[in-house]
């Protein structure tokens, strides 16, 4: 990832300072030569199924899901942290996320109808849980 998205996402999430633990781990993309964008789907889809914890709340990022403003946003992020269980939030490749992994998917959320490249979605993704977090704890970040 470019530096840019390396910054942003880290300043995010050096803000949720021990309140709210989140890593990243990055899944390597599958191999798109020769136009195979449909086998890189799928060698994406198992590295993604396999890094998965089987108790995880899994959460697909895609263009098809739901789309939530910042309050219903921290409404729900509110109800997933009594709920107790990890999210694993799953950022797609440049071609989607398999169609095995939207099935294991608990919930699937648009970020907007808007197409965005990958690496901006990290840092949306950041900000936006960043947001939800702040106004659950009323810190003043986020403005109505």
């Amino acid at each position: 990832m470019p530096g840019w998205v390396r910054e942003g996402v880290d300043e995010y999430l050096k803000r949720f300072g021990s309140a709210f633990r989140v890593s990243l781990v990055e899944i390597d993309a599958g191999p798109r030569t020769g136009g195979a964008a449909r086998r890189a789907i799928e060698v994406e889809g198992q590295r993604l199924l396999a890094a998965l914890r089987k108790d995880e709340y899994v959460v697909a990022l895609d263009e098809h899901g739901t789309e939530m403003t910042t309050a219903a946003l921290a409404s729900w992020l509110d109800a997933r942290m009594r709920d107790g269980r990890d999210l694993a939030l799953l950022i797609g490749g440049p071609d989607g996320l398999a169609p095995e992994v939207l099935a294991r998917s608990n919930f699937k959320w648009a970020l907007s109808k808007l197409t965005f490249p990958h690496a901006l979605v990290r840092v949306v993704l950041a900000e936006q849980l960043y947001r939800a977090h702040s106004m659950l704890s009323n810190h003043p970040y986020h403005r109505e």
